[in-house]
């Protein structure tokens, strides 16, 4: 993940509790928070591939196979 961008989100969070942000500022706000939740999501999507569940019966599944059976 991108220090730029965190140091950034970080400074309009801290400009928007202390005086407020101008309506730039907030679609830019909006853009890099889609951004970093982007990130996120691609990151525990990814840890969820490394993942497995022992199942009942003794085998071994990967998670999303697990959980798309049971659903």
């Amino acid at each position: 993940m991108d220090n730029k961008l965190l140091q950034r989100i970080n400074e309009l969070a801290a400009k928007k509790k202390a005086e407020g942000l101008t309506p730039d500022e907030q679609a830019e706000q909006k853009k890099l928070y889609k951004i970093y939740l982007g990130e996120i999501r691609a990151q525990f999507d990814n840890t969820l591939d490394n993942v497995s569940v022992k199942e009942k019966d003794g085998s071994v599944v990967p998670f999303k196979d697990a959980y798309k059976k049971k659903k």
